[in-house]
């Protein structure tokens, strides 16, 4: 799957925003609020905290688009800055989400995904279920496409730790899905993004 953040910004815009330009800052905001809230949303799972985890990381987007060196895509660069600032976000605001849980030596997961050919909505109810740990490190590692080193990097944990959550949380869906537990709510935050 590729990430919707795959958004090319001309390069004339990058420059204008380095430069303090407002309206070029307004562009870059334009284009990637929408993957950004998605993003922050999946990994928060709250509407409230995504909005915040979006202001906050476009913020440090703009104070520190000067640092943007390019030996990588732009969009990776913002894409990055979201994915940190809503695990911070978890820390701070949740009880520290990741250090709580145990690095057990679970099996890898095989790779499946259970919720491939599933409607939107029991995959999204069926996710707001799960650990915010398993959430985050699924859809970073599944839609992302964050290997599970980025991931450990990201979450100051070990790979094995996100292997493990990867394992645990597909298992849990597996079972959400398939035992048919999952029931589709009408307000689920999730089942409004795109």
């Amino acid at each position: 799957m590729t990430s919707p953040f795959r958004i090319d910004v001309p390069d004339t815009v990058l420059a204008r925003a380095r430069r303090g330009d407002v309206r070029a800052f307004e562009q870059v905001y334009r284009l990637f609020e929408r993957p950004a809230w998605t993003l922050a949303l999946r990994l928060c799972g709250d509407a409230e905290d995504a909005r915040e985890v979006v202001h906050d990381a476009m913020l440090h987007l703009f104070q520190r688009i000067g640092q943007f060196r390019g030996e990588s895509p732009f969009w990776g660069w913002v894409r990055r800055i979201v994915v940190n600032e809503a695990l911070m976000r978890l820390r701070r605001e949740r009880g520290k989400a990741f250090e709580d849980l145990d690095e057990g030596n679970e099996p890898v997961d095989d790779g499946s995904m259970p919720w491939a050919c599933l409607d939107r909505g029991r995959l999204d109810a069926a996710l707001t279920r799960l650990s915010e740990a398993a959430r985050s490190v699924i859809w970073l590692y599944h839609v992302e496409g964050y290997t599970h080193a980025e991931i450990a990097d990201m979450t100051g944990k070990s790979v094995s730790f996100s292997k493990s959550q990867l394992a645990r949380g597909t298992a849990r869906l597996r079972e959400l899905l398939g035992a048919g537990e999952v029931d589709i709510p009408c307000t689920s935050p999730l089942a409004a993004t795109a």
